[in-house]
């Protein structure tokens, strides 16, 4: 069949109508006409791949890689950059709209990255392939691999991390049981962390990290997990220290820390721009890249973070800081039950799943005078937005961080302001 393509959607496809259904198709942009395969019909809508495209966009690019479509790790390399910004905000705005009913007529302040070789940790599925292992990521809609020699979004040290492993892989120089490796790179680019998953050591643990530390350059520190037995071993110091504007974190194994290399200092600076108040709560704080510079502005700070590897880096940041915050490792949500003080500001920082109804509840009864709302998913931002703003808040600003530009993925920052 062939379909007109009306907009981009949330999830990297392209949505347009036949014969009364919705149809969704990636791969594509607005106004072009795209022959689709159909690969799945429900009830009001259907799915499908692109056979041909009939009428193709002025706009259509040629992908920075050759992998593009098969790979499942990129959504828009067909589109110019400038482009997947302006569409990432009407996709915000939209959604926000659709799914929220919050109605933003302001402008969306966007912050580009430069579009490749963003980004400082990459995750690389390993698998059988005949008699040798393959590396690369999973196919696009699959659990299957699809192996990879460059990958144009890597920073250019973990690209050469990735040829190292692929080299290993050939000569056979690894054991059979490697599925994953998780490579993390600091803000200089030079040094690796790595998380290395197996079925089992069929070597000794120090062997494969000597092997590891001999082939690529820069490994600084070395995580096995032994998933038979769920058996970590470590090999090194446990952690990275990686710079951003005057701050040195250090960053551990099984810590969160955000991927684009680019747009770090940017998002600390306007998440914590503003803050002149006696008291600051930052709620998911990580390993504290919103505490320790929130500290040097406010007297008082305190950083709620569940996780237990996470919470230990943030304890040790704000010590390296000598920062007068202060670090619980406690989960938000059971914080706040007992929570009594009013702060003056609360920078919430939550997963794709968002806050949970308690946490929003409870803020709205502390009602701080500013909430600084960093999210990396749309739906899960606008249904929390639509209880807080219908109950005590006005949206102030809306900020656009492209931390994953070649993808559907948005980061965004909303100000909010209580209402008198």
């Amino acid at each position: 069949m062939d379909v007109k393509i009306e907009k981009l959607v949330y999830g990297g496809e392209g949505l347009g109508h036949q014969d009364g259904h919705t149809v969704f198709v990636p791969y594509v942009l607005p106004e072009e006409v795209v022959r689709v395969r159909e690969v799945e019909r429900k009830k009001k809508f259907v799915r499908g791949r692109v056979e041909q495209v009939v009428t193709p966009s002025p706009k259509r690019a040629t992908p920075p890689c050759a992998h593009f479509t098969r790979c499942g790790g990129c959504h828009y390399q067909h589109i110019p950059y400038d482009a997947q910004v302006n569409y990432k905000a009407a996709i915000l705005r939209e959604t926000l709209s659709r799914l929220g009913r919050v109605q933003w007529e302001g402008p969306i302040h966007t912050h580009a990255s430069p579009p490749l070789h963003y980004r400082n940790r990459a995750q690389w599925k390993i698998r059988p392939a005949g008699e040798r292992l393959a590396i690369g990521y999973f196919q696009a809609g699959s659990t299957a691999l699809f192996p990879v020699d460059l990958c144009p979004i890597l920073s250019p040290h973990l690209q050469a991390v990735l040829g190292a492993l692929r080299e290993l892989l050939a000569a056979e120089a690894l054991p059979r049981s490697l599925r994953e490796v998780e490579a993390f790179v600091d803000d200089a680019d030079e040094k690796v962390l790595l998380n290395v998953a197996l079925e089992s050591f069929l070597i000794s643990p120090s062997a494969l990290a000597e092997k590891l530390h001999d082939a690529l350059s820069g490994v600084a520190t070395v995580l096995l997990h032994e998933m038979s037995r769920d058996r970590f071993e470590l090999l090194g110091p446990g952690h990275l220290d990686y710079r951003v504007g005057e701050t040195s974190f250090r960053v551990g194994h099984l810590s969160f820390f955000q991927a684009n290399r680019f747009l770090l200092d940017a998002v600390v600076r306007e998440a914590t721009a503003g803050a002149e108040d006696s008291l600051a709560l930052d709620l998911f704080a990580g390993v504290g890249l919103f505490t320790v510079p929130l500290a040097r502005r406010v007297p008082r700070v305190v950083a709620v973070e569940s996780n237990e590897a996470a919470a230990r880096d943030l304890e040790e940041n704000i010590a390296r800081a000598r920062s007068p915050a202060q670090a619980v490792n406690s989960d938000v949500e059971k914080l706040l039950l007992d929570w009594q003080e009013r702060p003056d500001l609360v920078v919430l920082d939550p997963p794709r799943s968002g806050a949970s109804p308690a946490t929003l509840e409870r803020l709205l009864a502390l009602a701080p005078p500013r909430i600084h709302y960093l999210s990396c998913d749309p739906a899960t931002l606008a249904r929390d937005l639509a209880l807080l703003v219908r109950e005590k808040y006005r949206i102030a600003e809306i900020r656009l961080f492209d931390m994953f530009p070649q993808t559907f993925h948005i980061e965004t920052l909303v100000k909010l302001d209580r209402r008198s």
